[in-house]
């Protein structure tokens, strides 16, 4: 049985046993094309199977591109990786930290390059402390405007962020949070730009990416996969509700999340990531230099950060810079894989992964509440990489 064969049964058996709807997988060796599977279906109670143009939610694998914005902006001179954040969003001027019980003023000023690395002290939606209590007033409020004549744009949700507490000072540890949504709203400061137009003009139309964005035309709306959650006991049912300031109906949004809010198809995330395995060019096009293409492919964490982040569960031996896991020590990661690979997933079950080593990209898309990077995901990339 070769791979191809390995991958279809894979994806066959996950549809089957209900653990998602339906699925593709794209693997690229060399710039070629090796391998297209697919399984199941984008709509189970109209029965649309998935088809190679079916157009996915990305979430987090939103993070990858927005670092590669900033990274465009750093190469052109308008950005500084070290300047503080409160040069564009004046919110991060005078931040506070959680100290024991008590709020005491930041250490240091947070930077864009803290906002790379998430060592900002910025937190998701919680409610394990003030810090992800009020960040997630803020989302409360987001939802709640979303629909209503004024709604919270980019800049001024970034502004709201700006004014919650911190986990901890800018630079002291690692956590997973809103850092890329900040990110967004210094692209748009910086290059004066909504965040969706700059993406469009500097990656997605350069690129071919025709089917990426922050909403959908509502002629390519029967393409958009819908998103069921596995309930224990019950098993697939659909999903239909807004996250993290996402419309769940694909349409246009003011609020642009830097961190997840994009849609896209396989193929268009092929494009991108096939550009960073590039040194940034695909064809005759060329979106960053060679240079700007390994530091934003190769950065990672140290001592007491890298410890944080070494608690993330199936990310044994990796490390994480410019909002992307790095493959630093393939004797301790549970999964194959070469050292120096760099990718991201989403909330929904998308994934993607760059091999510099052996040249391969590869590409996973479900839609599946919760999913992330899970037990399926990893069979599938170790029959790749086996």
């Amino acid at each position: 049985m070769d791979k191809k064969e390995r991958i279809d049964r894979c994806l066959k058996q996950a549809v089957e046993n209900g653990e998602i709807a339906g699925c593709c997988v794209l693997l690229i060796e060399n710039g070629l094309e090796f391998c297209y599977a697919k399984a199941g279906w984008a709509a189970i109670e109209s029965r649309t199977p998935i088809r190679r143009d079916t157009i996915f939610r990305l979430y987090s694998m939103t993070k990858p591109i927005t670092a590669a914005a900033v990274m465009i902006l750093m190469e052109e001179g308008l950005l500084d990786l070290y300047e503080p954040v409160a040069n564009y969003i004046r919110t991060f001027e005078r931040q506070k930290v959680i100290v024991g019980n008590t709020l005491a003023a930041a250490e240091r000023t947070m930077t864009i390059r803290d906002l790379l690395s998430m060592t900002s002290g910025l937190v998701y939606p919680g409610k394990l402390n003030c810090a992800e209590k009020e960040t997630a007033h803020v989302f409360e409020e987001l939802t709640k405007r979303m629909y209503s004549s004024a709604p919270m744009d980019t800049i001024e949700f970034a502004e709201k962020i700006g004014n919650c507490p911190l986990a901890f000072h800018p630079g002291e540890s690692w956590q997973y949070g809103v850092s890329a949504d900040i990110l967004g709203a210094v692209v748009e400061s910086v290059s004066r730009m909504r965040f969706g137009d700059f993406l469009w003009k500097k990656i997605f139309k350069p690129l071919g990416m025709q089917d990426t964005g922050f909403y959908l035309q509502e002629d390519k709306k029967e393409r958009l996969a819908d998103v069921y959650e596995n309930r224990k006991g019950i098993g697939l049912k659909l999903f239909s509700q807004d996250h993290l300031g996402i419309r769940i109906d694909a349409k246009p949004n003011a609020f642009e999340s830097g961190g997840g809010g994009l849609f896209s198809t396989v193929d268009d995330y092929a494009r991108f990531a096939q550009m960073l395995l590039n040194g940034g060019e695909s064809g005759d096009v060329r979106i960053m230099q060679p240079e700007t293409i390994r530091y934003l492919t190769g950065c990672g964490l140290d001592g007491k950060r890298q410890d944080k982040f070494s608690n993330w569960f199936g990310l044994d031996g990796h490390s994480y810079g410019n909002l992307m896991r790095v493959l630093y020590d393939r004797k301790l990661a549970g999964v194959l894989g070469s050292e120096g690979e760099y990718g991201w997933d989403g909330w929904l079950g998308t994934y993607f992964v760059n091999d510099p080593v052996r040249k391969i990209t590869f590409l996973f898309m479900t839609q599946i509440k919760d999913f992330g990077t899970t037990n399926l995901t990893r069979k599938i990339k170790n029959i790749i990489f086996s």
